[in-house]
């Protein structure tokens, strides 16, 4: 079941039993066609619709679609969302991060930035040594280096801190 909410104002559940299409519990006649990259023309309990959808976010979280001629945002939520909602979850992902600490003991080879540094997510910061094996710890969102705790070829703690964020 996904939850759809419309411009922020309306929300909508949306399930798929079997073969019909279920809007809010109520069984939906549609039918629909392709006629275009991302443009489907679609007949939904004997209305005519062109709908197509114009952008959507990296992870398809939020779309933007046109329906005759009309744009919506459109926030989609899954069961796993849902549930991520419920138990208070949902904004450790989008919380800021502040700090990146040694996810194991090991030994510090080379650090690849320096304070003052502005990193993208997924960019290396460091090379750590652990059970003789070399793991880049990289960034885990965007940020710009605040402070270094750590130097080169010293040791390491399990969850001691490596490099601060502004």
């Amino acid at each position: 079941m996904l939850t759809l909410k419309v411009n922020e104002l309306t929300e909508f559940t949306l399930k798929k039993d079997n073969s019909s299409l279920l809007l809010n519990g109520e069984e939906m006649n549609m039918d629909w066609i392709k006629i275009g990259a991302d443009k489907y023309h679609a007949i939904i309990n004997d209305q005519s619709l062109t709908i197509e959808l114009t952008d959507k976010d990296e992870k398809g979280k939020i779309l933007s679609i046109v329906i005759n001629g009309i744009t919506y945002r459109v926030n989609v939520e899954n069961e796993l969302d849902q549930l991520l909602k419920k138990l208070g979850m949902d904004k450790m992902a989008s919380d800021k991060v502040n700090s990146v600490k040694a996810p194991m003991p090991g030994l510090v080879l080379r650090i690849h930035v320096k304070p003052g540094d502005a990193v993208k997510k997924g960019d290396a910061l460091l090379v750590l040594e652990a059970m003789k094996m070399e793991n880049v710890i990289k960034s885990p969102s965007d940020a710009v280096i605040k402070k270094i705790t750590v130097s080169e070829r010293t040791a390491v703690d399990k969850n001691q801190m490596l490099i601060e964020f502004e």
